[in-house]
Protein backbone atom coordinates (compact mmCIF):
# COMPACT_ATOMS: atom_id res chain seq x y z
CA UNK A 1 0.00 0.00 0.00
CA UNK A 2 1.15 3.55 -0.77
CA UNK A 3 -0.38 7.00 -0.29
CA UNK A 4 -1.63 7.21 -3.87
CA UNK A 5 -3.56 3.98 -3.40
CA UNK A 6 -4.89 5.22 -0.07
CA UNK A 7 -6.19 8.43 -1.67
CA UNK A 8 -7.79 6.58 -4.59
CA UNK A 9 -9.57 4.24 -2.19
CA UNK A 10 -10.77 7.20 -0.10
CA UNK A 11 -12.07 9.07 -3.16
CA UNK A 12 -14.17 6.05 -4.12
CA UNK A 13 -15.56 5.53 -0.62
CA UNK A 14 -16.21 9.22 0.07
CA UNK A 15 -17.83 10.03 -3.26
CA UNK A 16 -20.35 12.82 -2.67
CA UNK A 17 -18.88 13.73 0.74
CA UNK A 18 -15.23 14.63 0.15
CA UNK A 19 -13.60 15.19 -3.23
CA UNK A 20 -10.15 14.27 -1.90
CA UNK A 21 -8.78 17.37 -3.61
CA UNK A 22 -5.11 17.53 -4.57
CA UNK A 23 -4.85 20.56 -2.28
CA UNK A 24 -7.28 20.42 0.64
CA UNK A 25 -8.07 24.14 1.00
CA UNK A 26 -11.80 24.32 1.67
CA UNK A 27 -12.78 25.95 -1.62
CA UNK A 28 -14.64 23.04 -3.22
CA UNK A 29 -16.51 22.05 -0.04
CA UNK A 30 -17.37 25.51 1.36
CA UNK A 31 -20.51 25.35 3.48
CA UNK A 32 -20.73 21.56 3.44
CA UNK A 33 -21.42 20.92 7.12
CA UNK A 34 -22.27 18.15 7.98
CA UNK A 35 -19.55 16.83 5.72
CA UNK A 36 -15.90 17.80 5.39
CA UNK A 37 -16.29 21.49 4.57
CA UNK A 38 -16.17 24.74 6.50
CA UNK A 39 -19.27 26.32 7.97
CA UNK A 40 -21.17 29.11 6.21
CA UNK A 41 -19.09 30.69 3.48
CA UNK A 42 -16.20 28.37 4.36
CA UNK A 43 -14.08 31.43 5.18
CA UNK A 44 -12.64 30.06 8.42
CA UNK A 45 -11.45 26.79 6.84
CA UNK A 46 -10.07 28.64 3.81
CA UNK A 47 -8.28 31.19 6.03
CA UNK A 48 -6.52 28.43 7.95
CA UNK A 49 -4.88 27.23 4.74
CA UNK A 50 -4.24 30.64 3.19
CA UNK A 51 -2.56 32.36 6.14
CA UNK A 52 -0.22 29.41 6.64
CA UNK A 53 0.59 29.33 2.94
CA UNK A 54 1.60 33.00 3.00
CA UNK A 55 4.41 32.31 5.49
CA UNK A 56 7.77 31.73 3.79
CA UNK A 57 10.93 30.08 5.09
CA UNK A 58 14.57 31.12 5.20
CA UNK A 59 16.73 28.57 3.36
CA UNK A 60 19.96 27.91 5.29
CA UNK A 61 22.56 25.29 4.33
CA UNK A 62 25.81 26.45 5.97
CA UNK A 63 25.53 24.61 9.28
CA UNK A 64 25.89 21.22 10.99
CA UNK A 65 22.22 20.22 11.22
CA UNK A 66 22.72 17.13 9.06
CA UNK A 67 20.31 14.77 10.84
CA UNK A 68 17.60 16.76 12.65
CA UNK A 69 15.86 15.19 15.65
CA UNK A 70 12.06 15.48 15.36
CA UNK A 71 11.23 13.72 18.63
CA UNK A 72 9.77 15.25 21.76
CA UNK A 73 8.30 14.35 25.15
CA UNK A 74 4.60 14.95 25.67
CA UNK A 75 3.20 14.65 29.22
CA UNK A 76 5.82 12.01 29.99
CA UNK A 77 5.36 10.09 26.72
CA UNK A 78 8.19 10.05 24.16
CA UNK A 79 6.90 10.50 20.61
CA UNK A 80 8.69 10.47 17.27
CA UNK A 81 7.35 13.70 15.82
CA UNK A 82 5.56 16.92 16.87
CA UNK A 83 2.51 15.83 14.87
CA UNK A 84 -0.57 14.33 16.54
CA UNK A 85 -3.72 12.93 15.02
CA UNK A 86 -6.72 15.19 15.64
CA UNK A 87 -10.09 13.82 16.75
CA UNK A 88 -12.23 13.01 13.71
CA UNK A 89 -15.48 11.17 14.38
CA UNK A 90 -19.19 11.03 13.56
CA UNK A 91 -19.21 8.80 10.50
CA UNK A 92 -23.00 8.85 10.14
CA UNK A 93 -23.68 12.54 10.65
CA UNK A 94 -20.72 13.49 8.42
CA UNK A 95 -21.77 10.97 5.76
CA UNK A 96 -18.55 8.95 5.88
CA UNK A 97 -20.22 5.86 4.48
CA UNK A 98 -16.98 4.10 3.67
CA UNK A 99 -16.02 3.43 7.29
CA UNK A 100 -17.70 2.52 10.59
CA UNK A 101 -17.33 4.42 13.86
CA UNK A 102 -15.10 1.87 15.56
CA UNK A 103 -13.01 1.49 12.40
CA UNK A 104 -12.48 5.25 12.26
CA UNK A 105 -11.53 5.47 15.94
CA UNK A 106 -9.12 2.57 15.50
CA UNK A 107 -7.45 4.18 12.48
CA UNK A 108 -7.20 7.64 14.08
CA UNK A 109 -5.72 6.28 17.34
CA UNK A 110 -3.84 3.15 16.32
CA UNK A 111 -2.41 4.70 13.14
CA UNK A 112 -0.49 7.42 15.00
CA UNK A 113 0.83 4.85 17.47
CA UNK A 114 2.20 2.83 14.54
CA UNK A 115 3.99 6.01 13.45
CA UNK A 116 5.39 6.57 16.94
CA UNK A 117 3.12 9.44 17.91
CA UNK A 118 -0.34 9.92 19.47
CA UNK A 119 -3.87 10.10 18.13
CA UNK A 120 -7.05 11.60 19.52
CA UNK A 121 -10.49 10.01 19.66
CA UNK A 122 -13.77 11.87 19.37
CA UNK A 123 -17.11 12.36 21.06
CA UNK A 124 -20.48 13.07 19.49
CA UNK A 125 -24.25 12.93 19.59
CA UNK A 126 -24.22 9.23 18.74
CA UNK A 127 -23.12 7.26 21.86
CA UNK A 128 -21.17 4.92 19.56
CA UNK A 129 -18.66 7.71 18.91
CA UNK A 130 -17.34 8.03 22.45
CA UNK A 131 -17.81 4.32 23.16
CA UNK A 132 -15.51 3.59 20.22
CA UNK A 133 -12.95 6.12 21.44
CA UNK A 134 -12.89 4.56 24.90
CA UNK A 135 -12.69 1.01 23.52
CA UNK A 136 -9.72 1.79 21.26
CA UNK A 137 -8.01 3.84 24.00
CA UNK A 138 -8.10 0.73 26.17
CA UNK A 139 -6.84 -1.44 23.32
CA UNK A 140 -3.76 0.73 22.73
CA UNK A 141 -3.00 0.71 26.48
CA UNK A 142 -3.94 4.33 27.00
CA UNK A 143 -1.60 5.97 24.48
CA UNK A 144 -4.43 8.17 23.24
CA UNK A 145 -6.18 11.44 24.06
CA UNK A 146 -10.00 11.27 24.09
CA UNK A 147 -11.59 14.60 23.14
CA UNK A 148 -14.91 15.36 24.83
CA UNK A 149 -17.58 17.84 23.79
CA UNK A 150 -18.35 20.69 26.25
CA UNK A 151 -21.47 19.00 27.56
CA UNK A 152 -23.33 19.99 30.69
CA UNK A 153 -20.98 19.62 33.63
CA UNK A 154 -22.13 16.28 35.05
CA UNK A 155 -21.95 14.54 31.67
CA UNK A 156 -18.60 16.12 30.88
CA UNK A 157 -17.00 14.97 34.13
CA UNK A 158 -18.50 11.49 33.74
CA UNK A 159 -16.80 11.13 30.34
CA UNK A 160 -13.51 12.47 31.70
CA UNK A 161 -13.61 9.73 34.33
CA UNK A 162 -14.30 7.11 31.66
CA UNK A 163 -11.28 8.34 29.72
CA UNK A 164 -9.05 8.12 32.79
CA UNK A 165 -10.32 4.62 33.63
CA UNK A 166 -9.59 3.51 30.05
CA UNK A 167 -5.97 4.50 30.66
CA UNK A 168 -5.83 7.72 28.63
CA UNK A 169 -2.69 9.66 29.51
CA UNK A 170 -4.47 12.98 28.85
CA UNK A 171 -7.95 14.20 27.98
CA UNK A 172 -9.12 17.16 25.91
CA UNK A 173 -12.30 19.25 25.78
CA UNK A 174 -13.10 20.84 22.43
CA UNK A 175 -14.65 23.98 23.85
CA UNK A 176 -14.99 25.33 20.30
CA UNK A 177 -17.88 22.86 19.89
CA UNK A 178 -20.05 24.90 22.25
CA UNK A 179 -22.69 25.44 19.55
CA UNK A 180 -21.71 22.75 17.06
CA UNK A 181 -24.49 22.09 14.55
CA UNK A 182 -23.78 18.35 14.40
CA UNK A 183 -24.51 18.04 18.12
CA UNK A 184 -27.67 20.11 17.89
CA UNK A 185 -28.93 17.94 15.02
CA UNK A 186 -28.74 14.95 17.37
CA UNK A 187 -30.33 16.75 20.32
CA UNK A 188 -27.17 16.84 22.42
CA UNK A 189 -26.60 19.74 24.79
CA UNK A 190 -23.27 21.57 24.53
CA UNK A 191 -22.41 24.93 26.07
CA UNK A 192 -19.68 27.50 26.72
CA UNK A 193 -17.68 26.80 29.87
CA UNK A 194 -16.62 29.14 32.65
CA UNK A 195 -13.20 29.25 34.28
CA UNK A 196 -14.69 27.72 37.42
CA UNK A 197 -16.22 24.83 35.47
CA UNK A 198 -12.93 24.11 33.72
CA UNK A 199 -11.18 24.24 37.08
CA UNK A 200 -13.65 21.67 38.42
CA UNK A 201 -12.88 19.33 35.51
CA UNK A 202 -9.14 19.73 36.10
CA UNK A 203 -9.60 18.88 39.77
CA UNK A 204 -11.65 15.77 38.95
CA UNK A 205 -9.58 14.50 36.00
CA UNK A 206 -6.45 13.09 37.64
CA UNK A 207 -4.70 13.32 34.23
CA UNK A 208 -3.61 16.33 32.14
CA UNK A 209 -6.49 18.33 30.66
CA UNK A 210 -6.21 20.13 27.31
CA UNK A 211 -8.63 22.77 26.03
CA UNK A 212 -9.09 22.76 22.26
CA UNK A 213 -10.56 25.85 20.63
CA UNK A 214 -8.58 28.76 22.06
CA UNK A 215 -8.31 31.66 19.60
CA UNK A 216 -7.44 34.71 21.74
CA UNK A 217 -4.69 35.51 24.28
CA UNK A 218 -7.23 36.44 26.96
CA UNK A 219 -8.92 33.03 26.78
CA UNK A 220 -5.50 31.37 26.80
CA UNK A 221 -4.82 33.21 30.07
CA UNK A 222 -8.17 32.03 31.47
CA UNK A 223 -7.23 28.46 30.57
CA UNK A 224 -3.91 28.86 32.37
CA UNK A 225 -5.64 30.23 35.47
CA UNK A 226 -8.03 27.26 35.41
CA UNK A 227 -5.04 24.93 35.67
CA UNK A 228 -5.15 23.14 32.32
CA UNK A 229 -1.98 21.44 31.09
CA UNK A 230 -2.31 22.55 27.49
CA UNK A 231 -4.37 24.28 24.85
CA UNK A 232 -5.01 23.77 21.15
CA UNK A 233 -5.21 26.96 19.12
CA UNK A 234 -8.11 25.99 16.88
CA UNK A 235 -11.24 27.26 15.18
CA UNK A 236 -12.59 23.70 14.94
CA UNK A 237 -11.24 23.29 11.44
CA UNK A 238 -13.40 26.21 10.30
CA UNK A 239 -16.54 24.28 11.25
CA UNK A 240 -17.76 26.28 14.27
CA UNK A 241 -17.95 30.01 13.40
CA UNK A 242 -17.74 31.66 10.00
CA UNK A 243 -15.19 34.44 9.36
CA UNK A 244 -12.66 33.65 12.09
CA UNK A 245 -8.96 34.32 11.38
CA UNK A 246 -6.66 31.51 10.42
CA UNK A 247 -4.95 29.83 13.34
CA UNK A 248 -1.45 30.72 12.09
CA UNK A 249 -2.35 34.41 12.45
CA UNK A 250 -3.46 34.20 16.08
CA UNK A 251 -0.92 31.61 17.27
CA UNK A 252 2.05 33.96 17.94
CA UNK A 253 0.17 36.25 20.34
CA UNK A 254 -1.38 33.30 22.17
CA UNK A 255 1.92 31.43 22.49
CA UNK A 256 3.59 34.64 23.65
CA UNK A 257 1.04 34.93 26.45
CA UNK A 258 1.06 31.39 27.89
CA UNK A 259 3.80 29.18 26.42
CA UNK A 260 5.84 29.32 29.62
CA UNK A 261 2.83 28.02 31.57
CA UNK A 262 1.46 25.18 29.42
CA UNK A 263 1.77 23.12 26.27
CA UNK A 264 0.64 25.02 23.15
CA UNK A 265 -0.72 22.93 20.29
CA UNK A 266 -2.33 24.15 17.07
CA UNK A 267 -4.40 22.78 14.19
CA UNK A 268 -5.92 24.16 11.01
CA UNK A 269 -4.71 23.96 7.42
CA UNK A 270 -1.60 21.84 8.05
CA UNK A 271 -0.94 19.87 4.88
CA UNK A 272 2.79 19.08 4.93
CA UNK A 273 5.88 18.81 7.07
CA UNK A 274 6.80 22.31 5.91
CA UNK A 275 3.50 23.56 7.37
CA UNK A 276 4.39 21.81 10.63
CA UNK A 277 7.71 23.65 10.74
CA UNK A 278 5.96 26.99 10.14
CA UNK A 279 3.58 26.38 13.06
CA UNK A 280 6.47 25.45 15.35
CA UNK A 281 8.29 28.61 14.32
CA UNK A 282 5.17 30.64 15.14
CA UNK A 283 5.15 29.30 18.69
CA UNK A 284 3.53 25.87 18.80
CA UNK A 285 5.06 22.92 20.67
CA UNK A 286 3.32 20.46 18.34
CA UNK A 287 0.48 20.32 15.82
CA UNK A 288 -2.71 18.36 15.18
CA UNK A 289 -3.74 17.11 11.74
CA UNK A 290 -7.37 16.23 11.00
CA UNK A 291 -8.80 16.07 7.47
CA UNK A 292 -5.76 14.51 5.73
CA UNK A 293 -5.67 11.74 8.33
CA UNK A 294 -9.42 11.20 8.04
CA UNK A 295 -8.97 10.67 4.29
CA UNK A 296 -6.08 8.29 5.00
CA UNK A 297 -8.21 6.42 7.54
CA UNK A 298 -11.05 5.88 5.07
CA UNK A 299 -8.65 4.88 2.30
CA UNK A 300 -6.28 2.69 4.26
CA UNK A 301 -7.28 2.32 7.91
CA UNK A 302 -4.58 2.56 10.57
CA UNK A 303 -1.92 1.72 7.99
CA UNK A 304 -3.05 4.61 5.79
CA UNK A 305 -2.81 7.01 8.73
CA UNK A 306 0.66 5.70 9.56
CA UNK A 307 1.81 6.28 5.97
CA UNK A 308 0.48 9.85 5.94
CA UNK A 309 2.09 10.76 9.25
CA UNK A 310 5.43 9.24 8.28
CA UNK A 311 5.36 11.23 5.05
CA UNK A 312 4.84 14.45 7.03
CA UNK A 313 7.67 13.45 9.39
CA UNK A 314 10.04 12.95 6.44
CA UNK A 315 9.08 16.35 5.04
CA UNK A 316 9.64 17.97 8.44
CA UNK A 317 13.06 16.33 8.74
CA UNK A 318 14.14 17.77 5.38
CA UNK A 319 12.66 21.20 6.16
CA UNK A 320 14.54 21.34 9.46
CA UNK A 321 17.78 20.41 7.73
CA UNK A 322 17.29 23.12 5.10
CA UNK A 323 16.55 25.78 7.70
CA UNK A 324 19.44 24.89 10.01
CA UNK A 325 17.49 23.30 12.90
CA UNK A 326 19.13 20.27 14.51
CA UNK A 327 16.29 19.78 17.00
CA UNK A 328 12.81 21.10 17.73
CA UNK A 329 14.23 23.37 20.41
CA UNK A 330 16.13 25.26 17.71
CA UNK A 331 13.03 26.06 15.67
CA UNK A 332 12.02 29.70 16.12
CA UNK A 333 11.24 32.92 14.27
CA UNK A 334 14.64 32.79 12.55
CA UNK A 335 13.13 30.06 10.37
CA UNK A 336 10.53 32.46 8.94
CA UNK A 337 11.25 35.05 6.27
CA UNK A 338 10.05 38.43 7.51
CA UNK A 339 9.35 41.29 5.10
Amino acid sequence: MDLQTVRRNAAEKLEGTCRVCRHCNGLACAGEVPGFGGIGTGSSFISNVQVLSRRKLNLRVLHEARDPDTSLRLFGLDISMPILGAAVAGTRVNRMGGIGEHQLADAMIRGPRLAGTVGMGGDGGDPAVFDSTIAVTSEVHGAAIPVIKPREQHGLIERVRRAREAGAFAVAIDVDAAALINMKLLGQGVEPKTQAEIGEVVAEAGIPVILKGIMTPDEAAIAAEAGVAGIVVSNHGGRALDHTPGTADVLPSIAGRVKDEMLVLVDGGIRSGVDVLKMLALGADAVLVGRPLAVAAVGGGAEGVRLQLEEYAKQLHVAMMLTGCASLSEVGRKVLWEV
